[in-house]
């Protein structure tokens, strides 16, 4: 069969011929006639067998006939990573060069003037990730109401990277009578059930099982010490003749850290993961498209629509979590029918993760030995966190294993991973407050002892609440006989005090009761924490000089003023 049997048009025809297809692929072969027939489509197709050549050039072929209207796209495909959406792109120009259809990128990390300029023109295709998409639509920049055809791309990494929210509400902005185009690498319960919402009456196409992996790759696997993965990745490096090679780790901090050190041993080495600036990541992917870089560290973001067909090696660092994600990290090599080598390096926690891939799959992973590396049997019975971190292996735990969650030891593990419990010092005991009458004769040395005390301890040994206000001793008698003076002077002061004699007063009352809260230390506001330095607006009672209130006296060239003015003087005195 070639693409002339499939019914596309004659501009189609030329633009594949020029850039050397002529036979389609399975998933092209059936999905392309019911696409241009109307129905809805649900593809599943492992990575690698061109999937999108099987929706972008039908879309093409329907979309020549009609215009588009400023900011309402005819057409949307959503895809979960930037890198795929602008692969999609690249589609459109190469197949569609012979056709005068708009279409606009619609990215994270891209300018949004210019994606904006672009909607307001009208684009017959819109490409886009569906964050930034449900931006523009807030915007009020986009209108949804006349796409006829909607393509979800690699659905199962829309699920797998939380996006399927997003997917549902641009879903619920569409209209109802469109045609829906589903494709995906799995076919899991979860993503029938996404589309059994999405579609009507679909066309199921699956062509081979989206759990299998391609019989051009290679696979083998080393199973090493968790301080042994880099000696071992850098061993099979050097072993293999590797003209280019994806390296996959599960998080992005160990991409940096693995970067950093292949550079350090003199390796031809870029970086690649999502928290980089789209600029930088389109710079990276284009140094390891034209062959300048040898070697790229990634996350599982470049595991999913990176179509470049000469890769030679793929690396897993880490074993993945989700036994999926092995047969899409894989599929980065092996392509149009090229031989590939895909080589994973295990640790023995790592035994219920194999398993589950070698369970996907259908196939047990062969067993390599890697020279001045001790070889190690797969534990079965370790537990690990998300992030591929060890969770059972005390002994050999890397310091990136104090993010996963509460470590628990097995077998591999034993007694030598269980951490000794920290001992708690047992508190000293409170040392006793002295009684009042041994410390009133000598103020001084009342202060030196409640210096020396905790301050957990007087505040432990201080007298109860309600004993206090009530004063005892020397200092309680004093401030009762000051109290007593002040209110005999307020009664005969007149009316017409200013402000200045009312806040003495207010001074006077809180200097008063703070007295009346003086515990058996002898002293007041002495219950301060240990940062606490100096007493804070009250004075103790050893610093206040005795000043002797004068009786109050009347001469006869005496005036109300004066008097005042004698009173004034008595209060700063006591201040």
């Amino acid at each position: 069969m070639t693409f002339e049997d499939l019914g596309l048009g004659p501009e189609l025809l030329r633009a594949l011929s020029e850039s050397g297809y002529t036979t389609p692929t399975p998933i092209q072969a059936q999905a392309i006639p019911v696409v241009l027939m109307g129905r809805d489509v649900l593809g599943c197709a492992q990575t690698g067998t061109g999937k999108t050549a099987s929706f972008t050039l039908p879309m093409i072929e329907i979309l020549a006939a009609g215009r588009a209207k400023a900011r309402m796209p005819r057409s949307l495909i959503l895809a979960p990573t930037r890198e795929l959406a602008a692969q999609v792109a690249d589609n459109f120009d190469k197949y569609g060069k012979y056709h005068k259809l708009n279409k606009a990128l619609i990215i994270g990390g891209e300018s949004m003037s210019d994606q904006i300029a672009l909607l307001d023109r009208g684009v017959d295709v819109l490409i886009a990730t569906p964050g930034r998409l449900l931006d523009m639509f807030e915007r009020g920049r986009i209108l949804l109401n006349d796409v006829k055809v909607l393509v979800i791309d690699e659905a199962d990494r829309m699920l797998d990277m939380g996006f399927i929210p997003d997917v549902e509400r641009i879903v619920s902005l569409l209209p109802k009578i469109r045609q829906t185009l589903f494709f995906s690498a799995t076919l899991g319960p979860e993503i029938r059930r996404l589309a059994d919402a999405f579609l009507m009456n679909p066309k199921e196409v699956t062509v081979s099982p989206g759990t299998s992996t391609a019989a051009t790759v290679v696979q083998a696997m080393a199973v090493v010490e968790e301080i042994d993965k880099r000696e071992t990745l850098r061993h099979l490096i050097r072993i293999e003749n590797v003209k280019n090679a994806f390296i996959f780790c599960n998080r992005k901090r160990d991409v940096d850290v693995l970067f950093r050190s292949l550079k350090k041993h003199g390796f031809d080495v870029v970086q690649l993961h999502g928290d980089m600036a789209q600029s930088a990541r389109g710079e990276t992917l284009d140094k390891f498209k034209k062959g300048e870089a040898r070697l790229m560290v990634c996350s599982d973001v470049a595991a999913r629509g990176i179509d470049i067909s000469a890769v030679s090696h793929v690396f897993n660092f880490d074993v993945p979590i989700h036994a999926e994600d092995y047969v899409h990290r894989i599929g980065r090599t092996g392509r149009a029918g090229m031989e590939g080598h895909a080589f994973t390096i295990a640790t023995p926690d790592d035994g219920k993760f194999v398993v589950a891939i070698e369970k996907l799959i259908g196939n047990i992973i062969p067993r390599i030995e890697v020279e001045g590396v001790p070889a190690l049997d797969l534990d079965m019975t370790a537990r690990k966190g998300r992030g591929g971190r060890t969770a059972g292996r005390g002994g050999k735990d890397s310091p990136k294993d104090k993010d996963s969650g509460p470590r628990e030891s097995g077998k591999a593990g034993g007694e030598r991973g269980s951490r000794p419990r920290r001992e708690r010092k047992p508190r000293e005991e409170a040392a006793p407050v002295e009684a009042v009458a041994a410390t009133e004769a000598n103020p001084v040395a009342e202060i030196e002892e409640a210096v020396q005390l905790p301050v957990e301890d007087s505040r432990r040994e201080a007298p109860p609440r309600e004993g206090r206000g009530r004063g005892r001793g020397r200092d309680d008698s004093r401030s009762r006989d000051d109290s007593r003076g002040r209110e005999e002077r307020s009664r005969d002061e007149p009316k017409g005090r200013d402000d200045r004699n009312n806040r003495s007063r207010g001074r006077d009352d809180r200097n008063g009761r703070r007295r009346g809260r003086i515990d058996e230390l002898g002293i007041g506001e002495m219950l301060h924490a240990d940062g606490v330095v100096g007493f804070g607006d009250h004075m103790p009672d050893f610093m206040v000089a005795a000043v002797p209130l004068p009786a109050k006296t009347t001469t006869k060239g005496g005036s109300d003023k004066d008097a005042d003015a004698d009173a004034d003087m008595d209060i700063d005195a006591e201040d």
